[in-house]
Formats: C-alpha cells, structure tokens, sequence
C-alpha cells in the first residue's frame, strides 16, 4: 500500500495541488435528508479558484432531475460545472438497446430515466432485460426479498442494467438498501450485470470529458481531486482511475470509523483501508472550505 491517510481541514489545504474536482452528491453534498454545512460553499470557492467541479453520482435519475432534488435539499449555491449522473449513462446505453422489452425493478418516481426511449417495460416474463434502479420500497423491503424474482430471470439468462451500483445510501440517520444490493445479489447466482455508475471507468470518462470542456484543455489525470465518502465506489473508482481522493467521514462508513462529532478513529480508518486494498489520499469528516 501506499503513504498513510493524510487527515486535513479544509478543501482549501490542498486545492492548489489539483485543477479540477470530480465530487460525489450523496454523502457529500448531503444526506438524503438536507445538504451538509459548508460542502457547497466548498465546491463553490473551487469554481471560484478556477477549478472546475464536476458532480458524479449513482444516483438513476436523470441530470436534471438530480439538480432539482439537489435545490430541494438546499443546494443552492452555484458548486458545479456539470453533472452526470448513472441514471443518465444509463439511458444512453438503453438507448442502443433498440426497442427491447425490459422489466423496471425500482420505484416509480424513477420511471424517467426510461420515458420516450424505444425500450419499453414490460411484465417480467415478457421482458428481454432487466433495468434495476432500486427497490420498490426501500423503506420497508430487503435484497432478499427479491431472490425468488432474481431466480427467474437468471433461468432466462436476462442481462441486468444496474443504474446505481451503491449498496446502501444514507438517508438522514439510516442506511437503506440501493440498487446495487440486488444486482450484487443476482450477480452472485450467477447472473449477467452491467454495472452503469462508479467505480466503473464510463462515468468518470463523462466527468473529466465534461471538466476538459470547461478548461478548455486537457487534463492529467493526477491533477484531478475526487471526494467522496464510499470505499466501494467513490475510493475504488478514483484509485483505479489515477485521481488522487478526499475521503469524507460522515457518510456511510462513519460508524465503523468511530466517528463521533468531528472526532474519528484515524488508525480504524488505516485498518479498513488495508482490508479493503483500497486507499484514500486524504480524509476529513466533512466536506468545508
């Protein structure tokens, strides 16, 4: 493994390091619930240094659509130069689907990522794909309640497009189960997944293409900064790519690290690192200037 986990304070310590941001939105910029003090302000100081700033989430929902909910939970300040979001490259792969049938596994409100495609739902044994965004309720279900579904379709040898690789998701104090815990499962039986969002390498090509363009030039890739608070897709996806990586605490692995206010266990943090062969380049509790 590489140098230990450098902790900082602010963005600010090492922004002169990097030209340009890729920045998760859930566990960043906020918890599901409300945006998280001083993340925005953070962002929107980078742009203010000439340092673009692209958003990259897992979320399924369409770009525009992520900016509406990011307004709904008070992100306001103007932080970023663009978004892609797995919902988007998503529909850009099902549109070369052509007009397969595929069955929707997720909630309604998610039904845009596929309206006015020439792919359409259908019921699942009519289906010629499945398109999982989530679960219908993740308020209430389980992944494991979806084995039985999952058996079928893999008897059938259907391919799963999983637009959001995440497991789990914060949602103000509470993890719930995302999109990724049920394609995790069904690859696990042996099934065929293509997985759309990080910390595959489609969606950062998106992010730095969409950086380049608001340069004006082309970048390094170690003069890129990612943020993000997941080891399994927001540290896994900037190591693979080359980009250096803020780890933020308060996310979804603040419980095993300890956390408690702006206090964390930092050798837990090295410990988790090593088990997962996965290395953040520094680490704050939360995303500020």
């Amino acid at each position: 493994m590489s140098a230990r986990i450098q902790p900082i304070d602010r963005l600010s310590d090492v922004l002169d390091r990097y030209e340009a941001i890729i920045s998760d939105v859930w566990g960043v910029l906020h918890n599901g619930v409300m945006a998280t003090p001083g993340a925005q302000q953070a962002l929107a100081g980078a742009r203010r240094a000439g340092k673009p700033v692209a958003l990259l989430t897992n979320s399924p929902r369409l770009p525009h659509l992520v900016a509406e909910q990011l307004r709904d939970l008070g992100v306001v300040e103007p932080c970023y130069d663009a978004l892609v979001s797995s919902g988007g490259v998503t529909r850009e792969l099902l549109e070369k689907e052509g007009a397969k049938t595929f069955y929707h596994i997720g909630p309604a409100r998610d039904s845009g990522l596929f309206e006015g495609l020439e792919a359409r739902p259908a019921p699942l044994e009519a289906a010629e794909l499945i398109l999982c965004t989530g679960l219908f309720d993740d308020e209430t279900e389980t992944p494991d309640q979806y084995r039985s579904m999952l058996q079928s379709a893999h008897a059938r040898a259907l391919r799963l497009y999983c637009a959001n690789p995440d497991l789990i998701v914060e949602r103000g104090d509470r993890l719930i189960p995302c999109a990724g815990a049920i394609a995790d499962l069904y690859e696990k039986m042996g099934g065929s997944v293509i997985w759309v969002g990080k910390p595959k390498p489609l969606v950062y090509e998106r992010a730095r293409q969409a950086l380049e363009t608001a340069l004006g030039r082309t970048l390094a890739l170690n003069r890129v900064l990612c943020i993000g608070d997941a080891f399994r897709t927001d540290i896994a996806g900037a190591n693979a790519e080359g980009h250096d990586v803020i780890m933020t605490i308060a996310g979804i692995h603040g419980h095993q690290i300890g956390l408690s206010g702006n206090n964390y266990d930092l050798a837990r943090l090295e410990q988790f690192s090593a088990e997962t062969r996965l290395r953040p380049t520094y680490c704050m509790v939360s995303l500020v200037d």
